[in-house]
């Protein structure tokens, strides 16, 4: 080989030396930053061994806190289970102090106004005071509506809807930013189980199709209609039996849980889990997933498990 000849090599060596040094700078830079970048948030947060109050702090902060979900000038609503004229303690209403906490919450991050409401099953100014909810809403900030009247309500229409393609459908739900769910678990003689889904009763006014039209099939065809931004599913008191309303102590358990998510079936089927139901048993949370509403699946789950 010439000088001519080995000069030329030499040069198209220490070129393609370069191409591959820049290359494995560009993939090491590429798997750096992949390894610092924030990672998936879990599509369920379980939290257990707190009160109320202190397993949604810890929780709402693993799903990015509460800043996350409601931003400056929104209004939200604050959707508990306040259907029956029971005290805290007998497990058939969302915790008070844990509506309270997720009022002060969005009202610290700039909610424009929260207004809490439910469809109640016993007489709703009874029920609203005897839960101790709507003095606790009311302290932390927020406006209490009724849902008593069917002027409270509008028509809506969905074709996705398997049974309940119209209903009437409460207005503060229709006009929110942002929707937060806060069920109690609890057993429930018609549905199996009452949780995140089951819930959505609550926003619906005519009750009384739903449960002569495929029950189960209704629950999930009403999320259609607006689906929850956030549920927490309140599990610290677990009513096992007699749902929903309950005879007396004796059904309700202190499970010291709670279950956060965006996705409303994956939620139900956590719930499911706690309260030691089959998921085929509760076949609400198969119909959400057929209309899209969220995973059913645990093993596809990014579960955060934490103590409060």
């Amino acid at each position: 080989m010439d000088r001519r000849e080995f000069l030329k090599t030499a040069a198209v060596a220490t070129a393609a030396s370069a191409i591959n040094l820049k290359a494995s700078a560009a993939a090491a830079a590429d798997a750096a930053a992949k390894a610092v970048s924030p990672a998936d948030p879990p599509v369920v947060v379980a939290v257990r061994n707190g009160d109320p109050v202190s397993m949604f702090r810890k929780g709402i902060e693993a799903l990015g806190g509460m800043k996350a979900f409601v931003k400056p000038g929104q209004r939200v609503v604050v959707k508990p289970n306040i259907a029956w004229d029971r005290i805290p303690e007998e497990g058939a209403n969302t915790t008070p102090e844990l509506v309270a906490e997720i009022v002060r919450q969005a009202i610290a991050v700039g909610a424009k106004e929260v207004i809490v409401f439910d469809h109640t099953c016993n007489n709703w100014e009874r029920t609203y005071k005897t839960s101790g909810i709507e003095a606790a809403a009311k302290d932390a900030g927020a406006r209490i509506a009724s849902a008593a009247s069917k002027e409270d309500y509008e028509e809506r229409s969905n074709d996705s809807a398997v049974k309940m393609k119209k209903a009437l459908i409460h207005k503060e739900l229709l006009a929110a930013d942002v929707v937060i769910n806060v069920p109690i678990l609890k057993n429930h003689g018609g549905a199996k189980m009452t949780a995140a889904m089951k819930n959505w009763m609550g926003v619906v006014w005519d009750r009384g199709f739903m449960h002569g039209n495929n029950l189960p099939q209704c629950i999930a065809d009403s999320i259609l209609y607006r689906k929850p931004d956030l549920n927490v599913i309140d599990a610290y008191r677990v009513m096992r039996t007699n749902g929903p309303r309950g005879v007396s102590l004796a059904d309700v358990t202190e499970l010291k849980y709670m279950v956060l998510s965006r996705d409303i079936v994956a939620a139900d089927t956590m719930a499911a889990q706690l309260i030691q139901y089959p998921i085929d048993s509760v076949p609400y949370i198969a119909m959400g997933e057929k209309h899209g509403l969220g995973i059913s699946d645990i093993t596809k789950m990014k579960i955060e498990r934490l103590d409060a």
